[in-house]
């Protein structure tokens, strides 16, 4: 009786597979899910602060790091993420952890200021079988707004230098 009335739950809690062909249960997914985020915390210090990559990665894995600390429950960590199971979510972060590694040894952001990229055009003419997807047109309501724009940066401007101010005159 006793096993019945508190064991039941206590099973409930563990994942018996993914449902994913070759990803594996992970016993203490939270466990590694923190020690995870924090690495890649740790890793991302190598980037420039000013790097977008480096402000993305801080972003979601803070987010992610703070889900898992208040969290004790893998159902409640997935669900409030939303980003898949923990399992997947342990393979992320550690192709996250991968990728910050490589990003630092190619060093993107290390491109000097005089550097010149040479550009290539190709001048040579498109066969008719190639799509060339060019938009469709813009619709009227577009103009209109644009127009309505237009009009009152007009009417602005020549308030704006009709000052009063002497300096402006001379």
């Amino acid at each position: 009786m006793f096993l019945r009335a508190i064991g039941r739950p206590l099973l409930a809690k563990v994942k018996q597979t993914t449902g994913i062909v070759g990803l594996d249960v992970v016993p203490n997914a939270r466990a590694v899910l923190i020690d995870l985020y924090s690495k890649t915390l740790k890793e991302i210090q190598a980037v420039p602060e000013d790097e977008g990559y480096r402000k993305a990665v801080e972003s979601f894995t803070r987010h992610r790091l703070n889900v898992c600390k208040e969290e004790e429950d893998w159902e409640v960590i997935e669900k409030r993420l939303g980003c898949g199971q923990v399992e997947e979510l342990i393979e992320e972060a550690r192709d996250e952890l991968t990728l910050i590694g490589k990003m630092i040894e190619w060093d993107p952001w290390g491109v000097p200021d005089d550097y010149e990229c040479e550009v290539i055009e190709n001048d040579a003419p498109i066969p008719k079988h190639v799509p060339q997807h060019r938009p469709g047109p813009l619709p009227e309501e577009f103009y209109k707004t644009l127009e309505g724009l237009l009009a009152e940066a007009k009417t602005e401007i020549p308030a704006s230098s009709s000052s009063s101010d002497p300096q402006l005159k001379e």
